[in-house]
């Protein structure tokens, strides 16, 4: 019989996601790992396999958590509050001093070199996804007539996701979450308003 593992995958993973979030992929080494992990190479090789399956591993543990509060907001009844609530909740998020400070799939991909392509690519497929959720409910929202009928879903879905990626930049400068929070506000102003009829 194979001996139990002697360690929790899950803690260990944890602790993986907190050092690429930390230093990212470029800046990452396996030695760092192993440490923050407390298992040795052949341990994180037979359970996670290499750096970038192991990177892979813990960037959907992150996009798990990260969706925890994006469904929050997309749940709210409209587009516009879904939106506040959005930006209300990142500015709380991206300045936890319980995690990393900022986003993990933003300040990731600034760091990635050109051999860590598929690293890159996997980045940008999250920011990506998120910005077409953000898209389709504009859409849903233009449609039937809650956003006025020269709304571009498109256009607004990347100025809103421009502002959220913005706001983990300036988090990772410093700012605090009621200082991100002013940049909700002011960004809210923007949102489309229906003109009246008649």
């Amino acid at each position: 019989m194979s001996r139990p593992r002697a360690f929790c995958e899950d803690t260990a993973l944890d602790h993986a996601l907190e050092v690429f979030w930390r230093t990212g992929y470029e800046g990452t080494s396996i030695s760092r790992l192993t440490e923050a992990m407390g298992i040795n190479r052949p341990s994180l090789y037979a359970t996670f396999g290499n750096k970038e399956e192991l990177f892979q591993k813990a960037l959907d543990r992150y996009v798990a958590l990260k969706n925890d509060y994006i469904n929050q907001a997309m749940a709210e009844p409209t587009a516009r509050r879904m939106v506040e609530k959005l930006l209300h909740d990142a500015a709380e998020v991206l300045t936890d001093s319980s995690h990393p400070i900022g986003c993990m799939a933003v300040q990731g991909a600034l760091t990635c070199r050109d051999e860590s392509e598929r690293v890159r690519d996997e980045l940008t497929k999250i920011r990506a996804s998120f910005e077409e959720r953000i898209r389709q409910r504009f859409e849903d929202e233009r449609r039937d007539g809650r956003l006025p009928a020269d709304t571009d879903p498109e256009a607004l879905a990347r100025f809103m996701t421009t502002i959220t990626h913005g706001m983990s930049v300036q988090a990772s400068g410093g700012a605090t979450c009621e200082q991100l929070r002013d940049v909700a506000r002011l960004a809210m102003r923007a949102w489309p308003v229906q003109e009246p009829t008649g």
